[in-house]
């Protein structure tokens, strides 16, 4: 009998012992600045690669230069067999002056001509025979002067030259081998030396289809190379190919990143690892990713905080009221918030405008009631003429857009922190909807909140939060569901033993009388 009941007293003792809340704690909300990037693989390459032929065909005779070396344009790089260029040259100059002959004796006979013509010795069709053979000379005198130009630039062909300034990256010929020119022969001709313009180049990555559309040309970048760990290579991204690649079903997008080399640490082939910084937030109020909450788990936050459903219930309509008047709000001071609504506004600058407004800036009314000052320098035609322009589908100019930019921080539109990319403008497309739980004013209550970008540890806030808030870090859905499982198992097997319902209720500290016949 005490084999079996041993195991069943420790059963029970362990069930009597309490499962421990789970702990949450308070974090106020704090500003600091978030940046975000987009990390990639890549190998580094020149920005500008040129590969160097010859024009002249032959023997090479003298290479000039090795790899690693830094020419500068024009430097000689490569001496081919100058042997037939020569030979060519002094033909052409030697045909020149038989051409050179012709034609003195051509004029020769045409003055001739002239005179026997005149006392009508010859007859008309023997003058015009003079006079072709003249003009025949002068064509030949001009083939045999490009003969000899030609001939000429083949020979200067025989010495290439560096094309760019820049540095002998390889070498694939040698002393004594004999090429072909690109100009004579059907495959290319043969490469002499790889060149390439090593002050500037570039990192080739790809990067994900899921951040493609996060990058943009112009987006700084940190390019790092295992030759030189600590120290970071500035540079921004250059383009984004249109062409996918596809590597182990995954699909991504080459993009190159132009990085200036100046102290030619950099080689083409290093492998670099880049760091897109996509957006940036200047001291913004943020909250822990911990903290954010999403409807389908808000029930979790509720069994944690012991908080009743009703009145839960009552404090969720709460906060989607504010939610709703919050977002009523900024889409009235949003500028481009509606056609109509800007069409109205439109027709309302200039009221109420001053004697120095030229120099203040004129007035507007808004349609939620509110005046706002149109920045200096910006005038109601001006404004007028831009969102007409904007409604009939027309494309502002910079100088418009500059304009454009500055009436949507006027009419509320602009925030401040917003992410610093070429061109200006805010970046909307991170962050979501959310509700945190936060302790206001004494006391706990849901709040929907808007993010922007995130650094995977906190998460800007765009609307919802006040900067005295403190939110609430609460334990995942999963573990309070686990929790809550937990207890009713209990709760089940201390229904289902004997005594054991009792015992929990009686007090601890009176002793209890055993059951007769127990020992």
């Amino acid at each position: 009998m005490r084999i079996r009941f041993v195991p069943v007293v420790l059963l029970a003792l362990a069930c009597k012992k309490e499962v421990p809340a789970p702990v949450y704690q308070a974090i106020p909300v704090e500003r600091r600045s978030i940046t975000v990037s987009v990390r990639a693989a890549g190998t580094v390459q020149p920005d500008t690669l040129v590969e160097v032929k010859s024009k002249a065909s032959g023997e090479i005779l003298d290479i000039k230069v090795e790899t690693g070396q830094q020419v500068r344009r024009g430097d000689l790089l490569v001496r081919v067999d100058q042997r037939t260029a020569r030979n060519s040259v002094a033909q052409a100059e030697a045909q020149l002056e038989v051409a050179r002959a012709r034609l003195a004796n051509a004029e020769t006979q045409k003055k001739r001509s002239d005179e026997l013509f005149k006392s009508q010795s010859i007859t008309t069709q023997e003058l015009e025979t003079a006079t072709l053979a003249v003009a025949n000379a002068k064509a030949e005198v001009v083939n045999g002067q490009v003969a000899v130009e030609n001939a000429r630039i083949r020979m200067e062909d025989t010495d290439v030259n560096a094309p760019i300034s820049g540095t002998i990256i390889s070498k694939t010929v040698e002393r004594g081998q004999v090429i072909s020119s690109p100009t004579s022969d059907v495959g290319g001709g043969t490469v002499l030396l790889k060149m390439a313009d090593l002050d500037l180049v570039q990192v080739r990555t790809l990067v994900d289809e899921t951040d493609i559309g996060k990058i943009k040309p112009g987006l700084r970048s940190s390019v790092t190379v295992d030759a030189y760990p600590n120290q970071p290579f500035q540079g921004e991204v250059l383009k984004i190919e249109p062409q996918a690649e596809t590597a182990q079903n995954v699909t991504m997008f080459p993009v190159l990143v132009r990085i200036e080399n100046r102290n030619g640490l950099l080689k083409p082939g290093m492998n670099a690892d880049v760091e897109i910084h996509v957006g940036e937030r200047d001291s913004v109020l943020t909250v822990p990713n911990a903290a954010l909450r999403t409807p389908r788990d808000i029930n979790s936050a509720r069994q944690v905080l012991g908080i009743d459903s009703a009145r839960f219930g009552e404090l969720m309509k709460l906060a989607d009221a504010r939610r709703d008047s919050i977002q009523k709000s900024r889409m009235a001071t949003r500028p481009d918030s509606g056609r109509a609504q800007l069409a109205n506004a439109t027709g309302q600058v200039g009221r109420g405008v001053g004697k120095d407004s030229a120099a203040k800036g004129e007035t507007m009314s808004l349609p939620d009631g509110r005046t706002v000052t149109l920045p200096p320098g910006i005038t109601a035609a001006e404004v007028r003429a831009l969102f007409q322009k904007r409604f009939s589908g027309g494309t502002l100019t910079p100088a418009e857009q500059s304009k454009m930019q500055q009436l949507m921080r006027a009419f509320g539109g602009g925030r401040g922190g917003a992410a610093r990319r070429p061109g200006g403008g805010s970046d909307y497309q991170f962050g979501g909807s959310y509700i945190v739980i936060v302790q206001r004013h004494g006391e706990v209550i849901p709040v929907h909140i808007r993010t922007g970008l995130t650094d995977l540890d906190y998460s800007e806030v765009v609307w919802g939060i006040e900067p005295n808030d403190s939110v609430v870090i609460l334990p995942s859905a999963s573990l309070v569901q686990n929790q809550e499982e937990f207890r009713n198992r209990i709760k089940g097997f201390n229904q289902g033993v004997p005594g054991m319902r009792q015992d929990q209720a009686a007090p601890t500290t009176q002793a209890r009388p055993q059951t007769p016949g127990r020992t």
